[in-house]
């Protein structure tokens, strides 16, 4: 049976048929939970996937690193944190058989555990388990040094050449601070990028601080108290790159680098809710601009010189203002640049895909399903699909005609497929994505992929 047509306004009750038996397949059969993150979890040639063993997505408990062979099942352990730590949160290289993810303390304590504030970035090369190298530098007390950090970074992405990295990052010597005053920055979360600029050494000033491969800045821009109605954002969050090669500005010239991110402005009449916005970024990230890269005791890290941040949307006028948050997606941008994909809420309240140009103008309403999407999403490499799920199943929409297809049964309930990736492969041919199974009275989150298959 060919996957079943979603049309718009269909009613729900009529998105129940299943594709045929057999499509999907069931990877891994452990006893324990696993995660794959919301993009990159393929290896460069499709033949792996990567994922961590917590025990859920939003539980920090998992200390293994592993991959699973498509084709035979085969599981390889890429790492394993020493010293008590935990890791997670997994992403591949997309040219070298090398894997990025979050790296918690080891050795932790009371008064320094795992925390947004205290974990960092750490790479293992594919070929050589079992040995990580630390992607970001920190120094957690002064002198502070340009390059490194002073907190946590998060969700670790490599840019389409696989240079730079980005990641959502928050301050620990400013998360010391218990309230909010002029004399001080707050911690906020912001979007940083890692570049190969490094390696960077830090002194030891602190018993926490080590030292990176990489240079690390800030390249959001976030206040305490936006002002009403203003451009001004307090958080930062749920970047994405934005084309395999940037994207084309109105006037022709090439962007050469530049993330999308979601960013929490406050309306005219003080409600906060959250918009797209684009950071463009210049080729070198090691100069500083008006204030330090490194920040200092009372201030954050800032942008450096050159970069550039702009509201794309605006939809405080909206029946339903704001890019939705939940389900929690992070923005993804076209392969060709020009389309940069989010979830909002039509006016009858369902999460629809829309997507809206990096150089700003009206948004485009893709899909106009009466079941919300229910994930994060990504894109087929070709750019003319995205794969998310939506009422219990794995679907795909063409993004001109806003056609959404099923690919799997519908499920409900714990048997669902869960919300936190639906990964296109790198030939998109697949779709990867988890989902719980049963295991005699308990269930565990298994590594499932499904054939890309539209009509």
């Amino acid at each position: 049976m060919r996957p079943i047509s979603i049309l718009p306004l269909l009613a729900a009750t009529a998105m129940s048929l299943s594709p045929a038996a057999g499509q999907e397949r069931q990877l891994t059969h452990a006893r324990h939970g696993h995660v794959l993150t919301n993009v990159n979890v393929w290896s460069p040639d499709g033949q792996w996937i990567v994922y961590d063993v917590r025990s859920a997505d939003h539980i920090f408990d998992g200390a293994r690193i592993e991959q699973v062979n498509v084709a035979t099942g085969e599981i390889r352990h890429l790492y394993t944190a020493p010293g008590d730590a935990r890791c997670g949160v997994v992403t591949y290289h997309p040219r070298e058989p090398r894997v990025v993810f979050i790296h918690g303390p080891e050795q932790p304590t009371a008064e320094w555990s795992y925390g947004m504030t205290r974990r960092r970035g750490a790479l293992v090369d594919v070929e050589r388990p079992g040995q990580s190298r630390p992607l970001d530098a920190m120094t957690y007390a002064p002198p502070f040094v340009p390059g490194a950090l002073r907190g946590g970074s998060h969700v670790h992405v490599f840019s389409d050449d696989g240079q730079w990295v980005s990641f959502t990052y928050e301050d620990e010597v400013l998360a010391r601070f218990q309230e909010v005053a002029p004399d001080h920055d707050p911690n906020q979360r912001n979007v940083g990028v890692a570049v190969p600029a490094g390696p960077v050494r830090v002194g030891r000033s602190h018993p926490r601080n080590h030292d990176g491969d990489y240079f690390s800045v800030l390249v959001t821009h976030t206040v305490a108290r936006p002002r009403p109605g203003s451009d001004e954002i307090s958080r930062a969050y749920e970047e994405g790159w934005i084309g395999r090669a940037g994207y084309a500005r109105r006037d022709g010239t090439r962007q050469r680098r530049a993330l999308a991110f979601l960013g929490n402005v406050t309306a005219a009449d003080g409600r906060e809710h959250a918009e797209v916005f684009v950071v463009d970024l210049p080729d070198d990230l090691t100069r500083a601009g008006a204030a330090p890269l490194e920040g200092t005791a009372t201030r954050r890290p800032a942008p450096p010189r050159g970069v550039e941040q702009r509201r794309i949307t605006f939809t405080a006028d909206r029946a339903v203002r704001g890019i939705a948050t939940a389900p929690r997606h992070w923005l993804r941008c076209s392969p060709d640049g020009t389309r940069i994909a989010f979830l909002m809420q039509d006016d009858a309240g369902v999460v629809q895909l829309w997507t809206v140009s990096p150089n700003g103008g009206a948004p485009r309403q893709v899909t106009r399903n009466p079941s919300g999407v229910a994930s994060s999403f990504t894109w087929s490499p070709d750019g003319r699909h995205i794969a998310h799920l939506m009422d219990g199943s794995v679907c795909v929409t063409a993004v001109e005609e806003g056609r959404t297809h099923r690919l799997t049964p519908r499920r409900s309930g714990d048997e669902a497929p869960l919300p936190h990736a639906c990964v296109f492969s790198p030939d998109g041919k697949s779709i990867a994505y988890t989902r719980n199974v049963a295991e005699g009275a308990l269930s565990f989150a298994q590594v499932f992929v499904v054939p890309h298959t539209f009509p």
